[in-house]
């Protein structure tokens, strides 16, 4: 059962908000899960944007959330970048402030977080790593490209069986703003709202 504040902030996201266009793009990433539902297959995937910093992790996240909301098994969600960073500290205000469990494992240039959307679910790992990082899978996963400047300059992604451009805009043109944390908050939500359609759309 997920974290009732998340389950509440889920109940109120409405896919009505999101255009013609961007479903059309969300597209092949519901017909990649539902094949693998449909083949009983594990569901692999990593989200990727430039420094796995933001909309990556966001990204992540919210996927694996939604796989669990709509009890859709066998979903592991991975992100990574094109080079390693940090994991934005904004990134995880937001999503505690959303009602997920963060606990900070570790210290240093690029700590590490546990994230929990359940009590009994186990955490997503959160820390900066390329998206060939030995943490993440290395072949029959699909690649989605969360921010333009990862897609353009990533043509190939070594493993991927598909390859699923879906970007959002960089949250980071807000740092050091009073809208910071406002900004953060809106583009979490435009995709959990956008995962909540893609998984919402999936037979099982």
């Amino acid at each position: 059962m997920l974290n009732q504040p998340i389950t509440n902030q889920i109940e109120a996201l409405h896919s009505d908000s999101i255009s013609a266009e961007r479903k059309t793009i969300l597209q092949p990433l519901i017909d990649f899960v539902q094949q693998k539902v449909s083949n009983n297959d594990t569901i692999n995937l990593n989200f990727i944007c430039t420094h796995n910093s933001r909309r990556s992790h966001l990204s992540q996240v919210w996927a694996q959330t939604m796989a669990s909301y709509f009890d859709i098994k066998n979903v592991f969600c991975y992100s990574g970048g094109t080079e390693a960073t940090a994991l934005f500290p904004v990134v995880a205000t937001t999503l505690q402030n959303t009602g997920f469990q963060i606990e900070r494992l570790s210290n240093g240039s690029n700590p590490i977080y546990s994230i929990k959307y359940s009590k009994n679910a186990h955490p997503i790992i959160g820390f900066s790593k390329t998206f060939d990082d030995e943490f993440n899978p290395t072949s029959v996963f699909a690649a989605i490209m969360t921010c333009s400047s990862a897609d353009k300059g990533c043509p190939f992604i070594g493993g991927a069986e598909k390859r699923i451009p879906i970007t959002y805009e960089d949250p980071k043109a807000f740092d050091n703003t009073p809208q910071q944390l406002e900004k953060y908050n809106e583009r979490s939500l435009q995709i959990a709202t956008e995962l909540k359609y893609v998984f919402s759309n999936i037979t099982i």
